[in-house]
């Protein structure tokens, strides 16, 4: 008998503990091909989500996948974020939870540059589609802004 991974449960705990403080749940997760979310919204290849109760609809945390349905620039859409691609979860107002190592397909060696690369498989696409969004939108004369860094810490 294989053994399910503590992953899942530790997030769904933290999401309740978040819930029941009445603190606004975060998520951030890495982006890649098994991550459905809507064109234009990652960055760096990651993305940061709210899984508040008044911002998703049919929330699912399962043990491979959370699904949910939440809505970017007033249009509905459906995510999916594998569970493996999650690298934290935590409270917006005081940055209380966990932060996680990304899991590694069979065979990889750990390689912090996995979580540094904005190149990584998967991740090009979305990350185009951000830049060439964020570039639309920016006024002509503005200057840019310097790249911001996370202020989430991988613990081990």
């Amino acid at each position: 008998m294989s053994t399910v991974s503590t992953k899942p449960y530790l997030l769904r705990a933290i999401w309740e503990w978040c819930v029941d403080q009445g603190f606004t749940p975060y998520l951030a997760a890495l982006v890649d091909e098994n991550t459905r979310i809507p064109p234009g919204y990652a960055r760096d290849g990651q993305i940061v989500l709210n899984l508040a109760a008044d911002a998703t609809g049919q929330l699912q945390m399962e043990n491979e996948y959370i699904s949910f349905q939440a809505r970017f620039g007033g249009v509905a859409h459906s995510l999916v974020i594998p569970v493996a691609n999650v690298i934290a979860i935590y409270a917006r107002e005081n940055g209380q939870g966990m932060a996680f190592e990304p899991a590694l397909e069979a065979g990889e060696e750990a390689d912090v540059s996995l979580v540094e690369d904005a190149d990584a498989a998967g991740a090009e696409d979305v990350a185009e589609a951000d830049a060439a969004r964020r570039q639309e939108q920016a006024p002509a004369d503005a200057p840019p802004r310097p790249p911001r860094g996370s202020h989430l810490k991988v613990v081990k």
